[in-house]
């Protein structure tokens, strides 16, 4: 299942124009085993009729996927924490009018922008860095750009062509790529998540990097 690469997130408080590249879900995110728990249509239903069980039954079904992406970029257990319970909020004040075509992929692009936001301002203040500056060095190697990588990355310039490059690939690739630059998964984990060596799945970032750059190159998106 494919995610569209854009979606808007509205109140009288803010408003803001979240650009990612296509998520294949199942291909490159956890299955969680749901049980008896509900699903996603009744939990959004709870939003929409302001019942607070809404963040109860989200926090069950999906506060370990969000704490992960949150704390592959941010690598503190405490801030990642922090940034989850914000999604919660943040989902709270926009359903409604928001309704989620795909609730999981909804909240998760909450959580990594949140913890994107919280980097750079820790990147600020010389907290350090950690994965999030690996990946975008890596990013840097393929993609042109007159400013910075997470800057242009983040308005959605190359959106569309990257998309188009995801969609050629072989399902294996595509997955390694998604988990890699959008999850935040340090090699190690990608490796023991889809069993191969980490020399392979550094082996593949590499080839696809490079394909991508010249997939970019020939569309003529050099920015």
């Amino acid at each position: 299942m494919s995610l569209h690469i854009s979606f808007s997130i509205q109140n009288n408080k803010f408003m803001q124009r979240i650009h990612i590249f296509v998520v294949y879900i199942g291909e490159a995110s956890k299955i969680y085993e749901r049980g008896g728990q509900m699903n996603d249509e009744k939990i959004v239903d709870l939003y929409w009729e302001r019942t607070e069980t809404a963040i109860d039954e989200t926090a069950k079904i999906y506060g370990n996927y969000l704490f992960t992406i949150a704390n592959n970029i941010l690598q503190n257990t405490e801030d990642a924490k922090e940034c989850v319970n914000d999604t919660y909020l943040k989902a709270w004040n926009n359903i409604p009018p928001v309704r989620p075509a795909i609730f999981q992929a909804f909240l998760g692009k909450i959580t990594r922008n949140l913890s994107l936001n919280k980097y750079k301002e820790q990147r600020a203040k010389k907290r350090g860095g950690g994965e999030a500056d690996l990946i975008y060095s890596e990013l840097e190697d393929c993609i042109s750009l007159k400013n910075s990588v997470e800057g242009e990355y983040e308005k959605g310039l190359i959106t569309k062509a990257i998309n188009s490059f995801l969609i050629s690939l072989r399902t294996e690739n595509r997955v390694v790529f998604v988990r890699r630059y959008w999850y935040a998964d340090s090699v190690r984990v990608i490796a023991d998540r889809l069993q191969m060596s980490e020399s392979k799945v550094k082996s593949m970032l590499f080839r696809t990097r490079k394909a991508l750059k010249t997939y970019l190159d020939n569309e003529g998106v050099i920015l």
